[in-house]
């Protein structure tokens, strides 16, 4: 007989994180099956002065409150140059695009790669403990406060067009 055990909301949202950020190699990401807390440990200080800003430093499922820590500044940058700073040299980041339309200024669109990302999230409606998604969806679950920047992901020249 086969055994199901199930992760807790927080512990998916620190899985969340681990792929959005894991290839990076400025960003180290600590986090235990039993606490309730994700900590970001990050070699370069403008990168954590950019997530401390962005990320919550908590987020709440339910009764239970998730603690996240990273080291924190004051710099003033934009919401450009703060996301620019959080994903510079990641892997999974295709470009960044500042929309230079005069009827929406100031819009930026951070574009990853056309790639699917697949973690392991032990959810009941997949026996297989398997979650596909795209990085652009991931950075919008964990990022609160976007302002004028949107997630996106690169155009694929050889997606199949339907008849």
């Amino acid at each position: 007989m086969t055994q199901v055990t199930l992760s807790t909301p927080w512990i998916e949202f620190a899985r969340k994180l681990h792929v959005l950020f894991g290839q990076d190699p400025d960003i180290n990401i600590i986090y235990d099956n039993e606490a309730t807390e994700v900590k970001l440990y990050i070699n370069n200080a403008i990168k954590a002065d950019a997530l401390s800003r962005k990320l919550p430093t908590e987020k709440t499922f339910g009764n239970v409150t998730l603690k996240i820590t990273v080291i924190p500044s004051n710099n003033e940058d934009s919401n450009t140059d703060i996301f620019q700073k959080i994903f510079t040299g990641n892997p999974i980041l295709k470009e960044i695009v500042v929309d230079d339309n005069p009827m929406l200024p100031g819009f930026t669109h951070i574009i990853f790669e056309n790639k699917v990302a697949q973690y392991f999230n032990d959810r009941l409606n997949d026996p297989m403990g398997l979650e596909s998604t795209l990085y652009e969806n991931l950075a919008r679950d964990i990022f609160e406060d976007t302002g004028e920047v949107f997630f996106n992901t690169e155009a694929s020249d050889s997606a199949e067009i339907w008849p």
